[in-house]
């Protein structure tokens, strides 16, 4: 009798501690758990053991599983310019082997093995060594190296040689190479390079397990409490890190690592948390970032702005710092500079045909990461991106606002914001997936990159681009990996991970955030679990993890306590678990409530203008039942802008089943490579790829045709362009190869012929010469040019600037252009490498009507076409060119 009693005393114990498990459990993936006081991924286990204590013993896998493959190509002046994309050497690094053999740059490798079944031990020395003569010969012949594909390097520009690849140290990122100690360094055989490296290298400390005890004194900032305990630690560790972010100059520091103001940085932030949290800091941090009464674009591709356009997320926080504070003396502070920046942009980005802005994805910043190869940065400045543009939309929509609190005229701002947003459904919405494609690429003619990007779909449904149907649609049909929204997907293939192939939190945030605004419980519960995941194990907010692993390691660039990330983390709390809702006569409270994560959530002493509020929310859904405020029964969650003292407000929800349940749940996948594709006659030729379905052909930036072979016969004709796109097995398109032009008229003019040529010792230049354009220089230049015929033709030029690198600074030349007499847009000519000033490309093309006989097209400086650096907007021209179509 006692052993039957205590067999069901056993029964009852381990059936109630199943069940306590299974209540305790948020969310489970093949891959991990997440309970409501720890974190299971294999054997990595985070603990909450109090509101202000975690513990984590989790490992990065990365070292473990090191490939012995390393695949490389070594670079001149840090350009991709050795071998055709897609073609790497290769070396199967073997036990005790130190040194590759001697690879003679540009010959073709042999093509690419599998990965060997056996990983490469960690902190592995291995030499690589290069015969550089073809290179040097043709220096001392030539005075230049033609490359594979035509373009020449000086050797007056010559900087030095380095080894890119896809093996930590090594890096695809070209333009960085030299700061990432990637230079090879000359041998006794004056022909012969070499550089030692460090592979898999490991770092004993991340074998420890590590713990997080608040430090900092955060009971001067709102508490937050509920009945998951995870939740609770989580907000007081980002509390926290948000703290020691404040630099003695009262700024938002970027992140552990990253010390200085970023523009979307910051802003991005703001608008998630900070607005609300540090709004005083928050205004100083953007003051930092205003020059000549105009928003200041982070440095990046080919000088900044105009090249990336998003500088205008600022307007986002500074209007919510307004809806937040109220404070008039700030709206007068900032109304001036954001009419100054859109009016600017408008100028400068504003494309008349599709209504929508050009510039780079908005926070996808790093070229390679997002864009096809063949891109450079003048065809990213032409691009028109979804983030971006939305963007733009809502900062006309601020804009506009602000105007009419100011008793301005506000309608030509509300007018464009209407034309983007009409621009954004007509060019980008793709029905037949449910979401929003990348970005308009090419050149004369855009082809929509139908990419997922979760950053751009976000802010399109926050700031209500989309309807709520189109809302619907994004959020269950958006690609969804297990560790999170992946930045872009499909990925990009030979790329590695940091936008590609990558889950950023403050991404996963906005998305989060958009999922609760449409009501879809599964795609919350999936978002929340890929942000306290991480946060748990990793302890602390990191900027990015792989895609594939959900690994901080890994991917090219990393920092623990990122302020968007931990902004991210806090507003998962106020903007969706609160549902705080900022506007002009007060604060709403709308709160969205996943069952999983239901029962009490108390937020206290939350300061809003003169007011402290205690915001209580009970039980799950997204329907409010009841409201009480001050022990009065209220007809909706709300506190006005004038609201003084103490308010205790109690919200009850519905316990209602959520509108939304569908998720689109996907493996993490890659597109196939960039196809290159060349004119042969009247032929279009290409490579052929592995593993390809079909080919699409596009002419002038439309579908035209599919075809297995690796040709297309094209039709004689004026002028066309064409492009050819691989698609795989599971019908995702890979970019389109860069577009091939068939022209039958093309006329070049010589600069030298309407300015006087410069003397600097630069070469490369076609005809006799060349000119500059600086700030004192050819401030006007007048190209007459006589054509036979009337009718519509292309125009460019042919420029260098070597200013700056192609990744960063902020000199871009910019001019504008008019077309015998009538203004037609810019002319923009980014950076092309620091000191090359022998390195040509051409410019953005505008087409233009030109009249039979006698044209006077004009370059000329005006005051929009300053850049960021104000000081410096040069550029050498070498000729102009136009194109009959």
């Amino acid at each position: 009798m006692n052993k039957v009693i205590f067999l069901l005393l056993v029964i009852v114990v381990i059936f109630s501690c199943q069940k306590h498990q299974k209540e305790d459990i948020l969310y489970k993936s093949e891959s991990f758990s997440i309970f409501k006081d720890k974190v299971i991924q294999g054997n990595n286990k985070a603990e909450v053991l109090s509101s202000t204590h975690i513990i984590s013993n989790y490992k990065s896998p990365a070292s473990a599983r090191f490939s012995r493959l390393v695949k490389f190509k070594f670079s001149i002046n840090e350009k991709d310019n050795e071998l055709p994309i897609g073609v790497d050497h290769w070396v199967i690094i073997g036990d005790h082997e130190k040194e590759s053999s001697i690879v003679k740059f540009g010959q073709q490798p042999a093509p690419t093995p599998n990965n060997p079944d056996s990983f490469l031990p960690s902190n592995y020395q291995y030499t690589f060594k290069v015969d550089m003569s073809s290179v040097l010969n043709q220096f001392e012949t030539k005075g230049y190296y033609e490359a594979f594909d035509g373009t020449r390097v000086a050797q007056s520009d010559f900087k030095g040689f380095c080894i890119a690849g896809n093996a930590e140290p090594l890096s695809w990122d070209f333009v960085n190479l030299g700061n990432k100690g990637l230079q090879l360094h000359p041998t006794e055989d004056p022909n012969i390079y070499e550089i030692t490296l460090m592979f898999n290298p490991y770092d004993i400390t991340q074998t420890q397990d590590k713990e997080w005890k608040l430090t900092k004194d955060i009971s001067h900032k709102p508490k937050y409490t509920s009945h998951q305990p995870i939740v609770d630690a989580l907000f007081n560790l980002s509390l926290e890190e948000a703290i020691k972010n404040i630099e003695p100059d009262s700024t938002l520091r970027t992140g552990a690592k990253w010390d200085g103001v970023w523009t979307r940085d910051v802003s991005y932030s703001i608008l998630l948390a900070f607005a609300y949290h540090e709004p005083e800091v928050a205004k100083i941090s953007l003051r930092k970032k205003i020059k000549r009464s105009r928003i200041i674009q982070d440095t990046g591709s080919g000088g900044a702005w105009p090249v990336s356009s998003d500088r205008t997320t600022w307007c986002l926080a500074a209007w919510e710092i307004y809806k937040v504070t109220g404070d008039d003396a700030w709206l007068d502070e900032v109304y001036p500079i954001i009419k100054n920046t859109l009016d600017d942009d408008y100028l400068t980005l504003y494309d008349g045909q599709t209504g929508m802005f050009s510039g780079e994805s908005s926070f996808l910043d790093w070229r390679e990461q997002t864009y096809p190869k063949w891109m450079d940065n003048k065809d990213i400045y032409v691009s028109q991106n979804l983030g971006t543009n939305v963007v733009h939309y809502q900062a006309h929509r601020i804009l506009g606002e602000m105007a009419k609190i100011k008793g301005e005229s506000s309608e030509k701002y509300f007018e464009r914001a209407a034309m983007i947003k009409k621009g954004i459904n007509d060019h980008l919405w793709m029905p037949e997936k449910g979401y929003y494609g990348n970005y308009l690429y090419g050149r004369d003619f855009k082809t929509l990159s139908p990419r997922f990007e979760a950053l751009g779909e976000a802010l399109a449904i926050l700031f209500d681009v989309a309807d709520d149907n189109k809302a619907t649609e994004i959020i269950s049909k958006s690609p969804l990996t297990e560790y999170g929204a992946t930045c872009i997907y499909p990925q990009i293939p030979s790329i590695p991970p940091y936008h590609n192939d990558a889950i950023w939190p403050f991404v996963q945030s906005y998305w989060n955030w958009a999922a609760a605004k449409n009501g879809n419980e599964a795609v919350l519960n999936h978002g929340l679990a890929s942000i306290y995941r991480a946060a748990s194990l990793f302890l602390t907010n990191y900027e990015n993890m792989v895609a594939s692993s959900g690994d901080f390691e890994g991917t090219e660039i990393n920092s623990d306590r990122m302020l968007w990330s931990m902004a991210g983390n806090m507003a998962m709390v106020h903007r969706i678990f609160i549902g705080m809702d900022f506007k002009l006569d007060g604060l709403y409270f709308n709160p969205v409530v996943p069952k999983i994560f239901g029962g009490e959530k108390s937020l206290t002493h939350f300061n809003y203008r003169n007011a402290s509020l205690n915001i209580t929310v009970k039980g799950h859904g997204t329907i409010i039942k009841n409201v009480t405020i001050n022990g009065q029964s209220a007809d909706k969650a709300f506190i006005p802008a004038d609201a003084i003292g103490t308010h205790d407000i109690i919200i009850t929800l519905a316990n209602n089943d959520f509108p939304n349940i569908a998720i689109n749940s996907v493996p993490n996948h890659y597109s196939l490579p960039t196809v290159t594709a060349k004119r042969q006659g009247n032929q279009l030729l290409w490579q052929s790829i592995n593993d390809v379905k079909e080919y699409n052909v596009y002419r002038n930036g439309k579908p035209l045709d599919k075809t297995v072979e690796t040709y297309f016969n094209v039709k004689d004709e004026l002028y066309a362009t064409y492009a050819i796109s691989a698609v795989d097995s599971k019908g995702y398109e890979g970019f389109l190869s860069e577009p091939v032009v068939f022209a039958k008229e093309m006329k070049i003019f010589q600069a030298e012929d309407f300015a006087v040529a410069s003397t600097l010792p630069y070469t490369n230049y076609n005809g006799t010469g060349f000119i500059a354009l600086t700030m004192n220089q050819n401030r006007e230049v007048f190209f007459r040019v006589m054509v036979e015929e009337a009718g519509t033709y292309l125009v460019d030029f042919r420029y260098a600037n070597g200013s700056g690198p192609w990744n960063t600074d902020n000199k871009c030349a910019i001019r504008s252009l008019s077309i015998n007499d009538t203004h037609n847009g810019v002319i923009v000519m980014p950076q092309r490498g620091n000191n090359e000033w022998s390195e040509w490309g051409f410019s953005n093309a505008h087409t233009v009507v030109l009249n039979e006989g006698m044209n006077e097209i004009k370059l000329y400086f005006e005051d929009n076409n300053h850049n960021m650096n104000v000081g410096v907007n040069t550029a050498m021209i070498d000729f102009l060119r136009l194109i009959k179509k």
